[in-house]
């Protein structure tokens, strides 16, 4: 039987364009399918580590942000902050960076089709979605994945006050640090991100409902730096955060990106290890075995640390955090620098 095209990506924010450029300087063709027309946006934090600025550069992928010098938590008048001894991060609205990832996606010729996989068939030869014929099918359509239900690797969520959301929004004033700051309130964490000379993005995580006048007036040192500043567009919500996967492969059908499985958003590693799976994957289209086996190595580090995190952070120990952080500086920078490098 012929095919349409060799990948079929399912998905096309930064993940899934990622998934198609790496394809594309594989020799393979490829084909995005995405519901959204145009520039798509997310609720996420919206800052890269220098691992994933790297990753995009190889890609030859160059957005415009602001330089992330390094990470801070603050809690009241505690401050523990700790600064990249190697590159610094970046700084990135997310509909710049996905129009920058589209851009490259077509000048290597990426094929985008509106649409939506609603079905999906395969055999030991390819699989058939959205009426498109493959060799290999990637699912990187998100937290919520269809492609992990149809393929049969979904793991139902558990309910229970332990679940986590997230909601972000954008101000209109100029960042006042090169660091991203993590405020911790008593419910959730604000994560502060500079994404333009005179824009921030408050990213909030946490059990739901999440108000976010409510819990940022909980945060008084980052509420008097946001007073009076306007917002810019609406806000955005994720969530649960946590998906599980029976597997990350299924036949010839790879799960890329949050749809592979996805811990918190806590230690802001998304994207990173997003692009990390893409290029592992595309590596290893004919070999699930070895798609599994990289997909452990590169997100073992993040797996562990964000659920000792994630555990803290819902637990009586979370008012602890940030003071055992600035007791223990030489511990905070080992984190941070192993999810940085």
């Amino acid at each position: 039987m012929t095919h349409d095209v060799d990948v079929l990506v399912a998905g096309g924010g930064p993940v899934g364009l990622v998934a198609a450029i790496e394809a594309r300087l594989a020799g393979l063709s490829a084909l995005v399918v995405e519901p959204r027309a145009g520039t798509v946006d997310k609720a996420c934090g919206e800052g890269l580590m220098p691992r994933a600025v790297a990753a995009l550069d190889r890609l030859g992928v160059d957005p415009p942000g602001r330089p992330l010098a390094g990470i801070a938590y603050v809690r009241d008048h505690r401050r523990a902050e700790h600064r990249f001894t190697g590159p610094p991060g970046r700084g990135v609205r997310r509909t710049v960076l996905h129009a920058a990832l589209a851009a490259r996606a077509e000048e290597l010729g990426v094929q985008r089709r509106t649409g939506r996989v609603t079905d999906l068939a395969q055999d030991a030869d390819g699989v058939t979605a959205a009426g498109v014929r493959a060799r290999w099918l990637l699912g990187c359509d998100g937290l919520h994945s269809t492609v992990r239900r149809l393929a049969g690797l979904e793991v139902p969520a558990r309910p229970g006050p332990r679940r986590r959301f997230g909601v972000r929004r954008h101000y209109r004033v100029a960042p006042w640090t090169d660091l991203v700051e993590v405020h911790w309130g008593d419910r959730t964490e604000a994560y502060v991100t500079p994404v333009a000379p005179d824009l921030v993005g408050v990213a909030l995580l946490g059990p739901a409902p999440i108000d976010v006048d409510a819990e940022l007036a909980g945060m008084p040192a980052l509420a008097d730096r946001l007073a009076g500043a306007a917002l810019d567009a609406s806000d955005r919500g994720a969530g649960p955060l946590r998906q599980r996967t029976r597997a990350r492969a299924a036949g010839r059908v790879l799960l890329v990106g949050d749809a592979s499985g996805y811990v918190d958003a806590l230690t802001g590693e998304g994207l990173r290890l997003g692009f990390a799976q893409a290029r592992s994957a595309v590596a290893h289209l004919d070999d699930p075995a070895g798609y599994a086996r990289a997909w452990t190595r590169v997100t073992r580090d993040y797996r562990l640390l964000t659920s000792t995190l994630v555990a803290a952070a819902t637990s009586p120990l979370r008012g602890a955090l940030v003071p055992a952080a600035v007791r223990l500086p030489p511990v905070f920078a080992g984190a941070v620098e192993r999810l940085a490098r």
